[in-house]
């Protein structure tokens, strides 16, 4: 079975206990307003140009033969300044193993799970895991909590760490600002509790989420499990520009 990634990076720190290989996942059902990985939010490779550097010499427009460029309708590979690449590659659950074993010979690192929403690749996760497993023993996984409890439940019970958001505790707020209900991810967060592996992450968005309205109510919802809060990236429209897209959170 083919998975979809948008990138693998090595020696992270932020994403779990040690140094940690993580592996972003594509694609993801929330439209977060201040979404700082604009490039896996669609499950599809992207053209990712970096429109400001261009020249304009009109060489990535002329026709090519190779196949990986026909989608795009440009040549990925002309361009002198190395403007284009594309976010997003199909990869086999025992090549990904495999990539991640040599990793791991030199690191002895972590692996952590992130996106996008890894939960919307469960299948391929649940192919991957046993892979993996004989020579990764911390296992982690950086979700939303919005999937089907039946997945939700399989796959988190096979992490060492599970870092999950609870970005909004206002209903109507959650599906203005992410564009789904938080109730999948409510009840979701109810099978959490109780767990010693468990760290509640809320990104602290200006005037949204960083609210002491909010971020009380959060605290009820989550009891006593570990919270952190992340600082707004303020580096987002950068991506979406590159992705042609429009930056969705207007400041």
């Amino acid at each position: 079975m083919d998975g979809i990634l948008f990138d693998i990076k090595q020696l992270a720190i932020h994403d779990g206990p040690g140094l940690r290989t993580t592996v972003f996942f594509k694609g993801c059902p929330l439209r977060c307003r201040w979404c700082h990985n604009p490039e896996g939010l669609s499950p599809a490779p992207q053209l990712m140009y970096k429109k400001t550097s261009c020249t304009h010499c009109g060489l990535c427009r002329k026709p090519c033969t190779h196949e990986e460029c026909r989608p795009f309708g440009r040549c990925l590979h002309i361009c002198p300044n190395n403007l284009l690449t594309v976010s997003g590659r199909r990869i086999g659950a025992e090549e990904l193993a495999a990539r991640l074993a040599r990793i791991n010979r030199i690191s002895h690192g972590g692996v952590t799970f992130s996106g996008g929403e890894p939960l919307m690749q469960a299948a391929f996760l649940k192919e991957l895991i046993p892979l993996i497993r004989p020579f990764v023993h911390d296992l982690a996984i950086e979700t939303s909590g919005y999937a089907d409890p039946s997945v939700f439940h399989e796959i988190t019970e096979e992490m060492d760490h599970i870092f999950m958001d609870i970005k909004l505790a206002d209903p109507s707020m959650h599906r203005e600002h992410t564009g789904v209900s938080n109730e999948l991810i409510l009840q979701n967060l109810t099978s959490l509790y109780g767990r010693t592996n468990v760290t509640i992450r809320t990104p602290l968005i200006p005037g949204i989420t960083d609210t002491p309205e909010n971020l009380s109510a959060i605290k009820k919802l989550i009891r006593d499990l570990p919270h952190e809060l992340l600082p707004y990236n303020e580096f987002s429209p950068v991506k979406y520009e590159m992705l042609g897209m429009e930056y969705p959170l207007k400041r």
